[in-house]
């Protein structure tokens, strides 16, 4: 079992610091803003602090491009069974597919909602049109 991941809490014998930016990383990116805005609230050099340090350390701006979850991250990792890897990798795979496709639906979706919409619009507009033609020539 990897102890190593990213997201285990500190060990007790460390300092508050340490402690602290566990549990926030822990907590993630939104918990670092919502402390550094409580900093500037209470005592601005402390929020300064924070904005500085969120920036120098990257985790304001490290992992954003990156679009991975704590599952995805450890969904790479090999289990060290072949076949297993190579069933994780083709589910992984089909499952993508299925979610590009699925999302293409609801695009066709979207667009013939539109189109329908459109339709009703000008066939309205029409009626509307052929209406005042023949009050006009009445």
């Amino acid at each position: 079992m990897n102890t190593a991941t990213p997201y285990a809490p500190a060990p007790s014998h460390s300092g508050w610091f340490s402690r602290s930016e566990a549990w926030l990383d822990n907590k993630g990116k939104g918990a670092w803003i919502a402390a550094m805005v409580l900093g500037f609230i209470f005592f601005w050099p402390i929020g300064l602090a924070l904005l500085f340090y969120m920036i120098w350390s990257k985790k304001m701006f490290g992992k954003s491009c990156a679009k991975r979850t704590r599952h995805s991250m450890h969904a790479m990792n090999s289990s060290g069974n072949s076949a297993f890897d190579a069933y994780k990798t083709e589910t992984l795979r089909r499952l993508e597919e299925e979610q590009e496709n699925f999302e293409a639906f609801l695009q066709r979706l979207r667009e013939a909602k539109d189109k329908a919409e459109f339709d009703d619009f000008m066939d309205q507009r029409a009626k509307k049109s052929a209406d005042e033609r023949e009050q006009e020539d009445a």
